[in-house]
C-alpha cells in the first residue's frame, strides 16, 4: 500500500540521484564542444558523435523499459544505468582517440537508456494518479537544479584555471559516483501483483524472447488515447531542435551587442543557460501541483503554447533583456511539459507496462530529436536563423491545436 505522503523517501532518493548525475553531466555541457575541437574533432565529426550517442540512448530506452516490465525489476536497471554514465565521464579524458571518444560518449548515453524507463516507473509506482504531476515535477526540479549547479561549477573552475578543460571530466566523476552509491539504497517493492500484472507476466513468460526492438510492438496494444498523445508529442519533438541552437543564436547576436567581444558574449550565453535551468528547477514542483488540479493535459498544452511564443520571439530577439525574458518563459515551458508528459503517459498506460510505455515514447523521442536537429541545421544554413525559429514556433502552435481537440480532456484520469 502506498504511503499517504506525496514525496516519499524513495522519490527523494531517486531525485537526489538525478541531481548529482546532472551536476556531473551538465558540468561538461558548456565545455564539451570546445574540448572535442581541441583534440581534433571537426564540426561534422562532433555531429556524428552526438548522433550515434543519442540514437543508442533512444533505442535502448525502449528495450530496457520493456525488459524492466517483463522482469518486474526496477532498481538493477537504475543502478547499472547510472554506473555506466558515471564511469564514462573520466573515460572521455583518458585518451583522445576518436574511436575511444565514440565508445565513451556512447556508453554514457547507453547508461541513460538503461535507467530511464525503470526510474520513471519507480516514480509512477510510488504515488497515486492524482499526484503524478507534483511527483514528476519535483523530480524534474531536482534534476534540473543539477543542470544549473553543474555549469556554474564549470565556470568557477575555468575562471580559476583557464583552459583546463580535461580536468573537469575527472572532477565530474565524483558527483556521478555519489549518485551510483545512492542508487544502492533503492529496493524493488515486494507486493502482490494486480490482475493486469498477472496477465502481463503470463504473456511475457521466460519462453518469450525479448528482442532489442520488441518495445515497438507496444504501439499496437496501446490505447487510442496513448497513440493520439504520443503522435502529437513526437510531431512536437520533430519541431523542437537542440538547445544548442538557442544558445548559438544568443551568442551570435550578443557578439554584435558587445562589439565582437566573443569572451563577454560566451559568458552571457552560459549565464543565460544557467538562468534558464534555475527557472526550470524552481517552477517544476509548483507547476506539477497546479497540473494535478487543472489536469495534466491542460498544463501540457499550456506549456507547448509558451514554447511557440518563445521560438517565435527568438526569431526577432537581439538584446540581453529580451533574451532574458524569453529564457524565463522557456524555463516555464520546460517545467510545464517535461515531467507532465511522462506523468500523463504513466496514467494512461497499464500500471504493469509503465516502463514500456515511457520507454517507447522517450525512445522514439530521442530518434525524432536527432531528425529535428538535422532539419534545424539545414534550415539555418539555407534560410537563416529567423526562418528556423519561426517555423518551429508556428509548427508547435499547430500541435497545440491538435492536442487540444484530439486528446480527450480527461486523458489520464482513468486507467484502461
Amino acid at each position: 500500500m502506498r504511503s499517504t505522503k506525496v514525496i516519499t523517501k524513495t522519490i527523494l532518493l531517486v531525485s537526489f540521484i538525478s541531481l548529482f548525475t546532472d551536476i556531473a553531466s551538465e558540468m561538461l555541457y558548456p565545455v564539451m564542444p570546445v574540448y572535442l575541437r581541441s583534440i581534433g574533432f571537426s564540426i561534422l565529426l562532433i555531429g556524428i558523435l552526438e548522433g550515434v550517442a543519442e540514437a543508442t540512448a533512444g533505442l535502448s530506452k525502449g528495450y530496457f523499459g520493456n525488459l524492466s516490465d517483463v522482469t518486474g525489476k526496477r532498481a538493477p536497471f537504475v543502478r547499472a544505468g547510472y554506473f555506466l554514465s558515471a564511469v564514462s565521464k573520466p573515460m572521455l579524458a583518458v585518451f583522445a582517440y576518436p574511436l575511444w571518444i565514440f565508445f565513451a560518449r556512447t556508453l554514457d548515453r547507453f547508461g541513460k537508456g538503461i535507467r530511464t524507463g525503470a526510474r520513471d516507473a519507480i516514480l509512477s509506482d510510488e504515488t497515486t494518479d492524482e499526484n503524478k504531476g507534483r511527483v514528476f515535477g519535483f523530480h524534474r526540479g531536482m534534476d534540473t537544479l543539477g543542470a544549473a549547479i553543474g555549469p556554474a561549477l564549470a565556470l568557477i573552475w575555468l575562471w580559476i584555471f583557464p583552459g583546463q578543460y580535461r580536468w573537469l571530466f575527472f572532477i565530474a566523476f565524483f558527483p556521478g559516483l555519489l549518485a551510483v552509491l545512492l542508487s544502492f539504497f533503492l529496493k524493488d517493492k515486494k507486493s502482490k501483483p494486480s490482475q493486469s500484472a498477472d496477465k502481463a507476466a503470463l504473456s511475457s513468460s521466460p519462453s518469450k524472447k525479448i528482442t532489442f526492438f520488441s518495445f515497438f510492438s507496444y504501439w499496437k496494444k496501446s490505447t487510442p488515447t496513448f497513440r493520439k498523445l504520443v503522435a502529437g508529442l513526437l510531431i512536437f519533438t520533430l519541431l523542437n531542435s537542440s538547445d544548442v541552437f538557442l544558445l548559438l543564436i544568443v551568442r551570435n547576436r550578443l557578439v554584435n551587442v558587445f562589439l565582437n567581444n566573443q569572451q563577454q558574449a560566451d559568458l552571457w550565453m552560459i549565464g543565460i543557460y544557467i538562468f534558464y535551468n534555475l527557472v526550470y528547477a524552481l517552477f517544476s514542483y509548483p507547476v506539477g501541483i497546479i497540473a494535478d488540479k487543472t489536469g495534466l493535459k491542460v498544463m501540457l498544452v499550456f506549456g507547448l503554447m509558451i514554447f511557440s511564443v518563445v521560438y517565435t520571439g527568438m526569431g526577432f530577439a537581439s538584446t540581453i533583456v529580451v533574451f532574458g525574458i524569453l529564457f524565463f518563459l522557456y524555463g516555464i515551458y520546460a517545467a510545464a511539459t517535461e515531467g507532465v508528459s511522462k506523468a500523463l503517459i504513466s496514467n494512461i498506460a497499464e500500471r504493469s507496462e509503465t516502463a514500456t510505455a515511457i520507454g517507447f515514447y522517450t525512445g522514439l523521442a530521442s530518434i525524432f530529436s536527432l531528425l529535428a536537429s538535422s532539419l534545424a541545421g539545414l534550415l539555418w544554413i539555407v534560410f537563416g536563423a529567423k526562418v528556423l525559429f519561426l517555423t518551429s514556433g508556428i509548427g508547435v502552435f499547430c500541435v497545440v491545436i491538435y492536442l487540444n481537440f484530439v486528446v480527450p480532456k480527461n486523458a489520464g484520469k482513468e486507467r484502461p
